[in-house]
């Protein structure tokens, strides 16, 4: 499962023509001092599918910011106790942006070097 903020990442990612996974739309990012909290997304409903599914990989493709930085280690520390292997993409792609205007090369590069969250 592959978990995206918005799905417009969805769309950038697929265009790239690089992966062909099951996608997991969050609604947004944590971002407590803008009162979204994690409540406020589908991180339960996403945590619900890794448990019941057959699930071996979950990525985290949240935008390379402190906010898609912060979710990805709150749904990481949810999803620990799975067993399910959780990546990350590499870090090609730049800090502060977002997944929408990232070009295709610098998304596939970022998918083939995806790393393992810890």
């Amino acid at each position: 499962i592959c978990v995206v903020e918005q799905p417009k990442d969805v769309v950038s990612l697929e265009k790239t023509g690089a992966c062909k996974w099951v996608y997991h739309v969050l609604g947004g990012h944590i971002a407590p001092l803008e009162g979204i909290e994690p409540g406020d997304l589908t991180i339960d409903k996403l945590v619900e599918r890794v448990r019941e599914g057959n699930v071996k990989e979950v990525i985290m493709a949240t935008n390379p910011n402190m906010a898609g930085d912060g979710t990805a280690l709150y749904i990481s520390s949810l999803l620990r106790t799975t067993g399910v292997k959780i990546t990350r993409l590499a870090r090609g792609l730049p800090a502060g942006s977002t997944i929408e205007y990232a070009s295709g090369k610098i998304l596939t590069d970022a998918i083939i070097g995806r790393q393992q969250l810890e």
